[in-house]
């Protein structure tokens, strides 16, 4: 027999029930925070994205528009870039997953002359908010280490938005979920 708490034709049930789904959101609200996640947002409001605790930000008087780095291994990184591209683009006018990721890959990441090598592993498409996203991920060779990339793109109102998260290979196997929980949150929000 159930106890009282719990009988559909006790007075208590209304409020277990509304006991129960508050624990569910307080705990769904927790879920960034459990995974090792902090939430950024730019100060228009018009992007956000999750990265991990522990990092920092940090500023750059050139290049990205925003940098994150670990305290502890410094070389893993987070980065956004935003450039301008015509306002009538959209990311399917500039080619496939995997067109834009060659280009990044010959243009951004590992261009002639650079020293750099890199290969991209996968390229994957995906919606969010009716905006199209293209993820990226790349193993990158330089001449005294090798590194592993993934990197969102996507394009609005005449700017391509590109973020990318980067470790050593080394480490690719233990932060490669988060990296993947990082890249995916990336979000335009107005």
């Amino acid at each position: 027999m159930l106890p009282s708490l719990f009988r559909s034709g006790s007075r208590r049930a209304p409020f277990t029930a509304l006991l129960a789904v508050l624990l569910a959101v307080v705990l769904s609200a927790c879920s960034a925070v459990a995974a090792g996640l902090n939430s950024y947002q730019s100060a228009d409001g018009r992007y956000a994205f999750l990265y991990p605790t522990g990092w920092t930000r940090v500023q750059v008087s050139e290049g990205p528009q925003v940098v994150f780095h670990d305290l502890i291994n410094a070389d893993e990184t987070l980065s956004l870039v935003v450039s301008d591209v015509n306002s009538t683009n959209s990311l399917e006018n500039l080619g496939s997953a995997v067109a834009v990721g060659e280009k990044l890959r010959r243009v951004v990441i590992a261009p002639e002359g650079s020293g750099r090598e890199a290969e991209l592993v996968e390229a994957s498409e995906r919606e969010d908010g009716g905006r199209t996203f293209y993820d990226l991920e790349y193993t990158v060779h330089l001449n005294d280490r090798d590194r592993h990339e993934l990197a969102t793109v996507v394009v609005d109102r005449g700017r391509l938005y590109t973020f990318a998260a980067s470790t050593n290979e080394v480490r690719w196997p233990k932060v490669q979920s988060l990296f993947h929980q990082v890249i995916s949150s990336f979000t335009l929000r107005i």
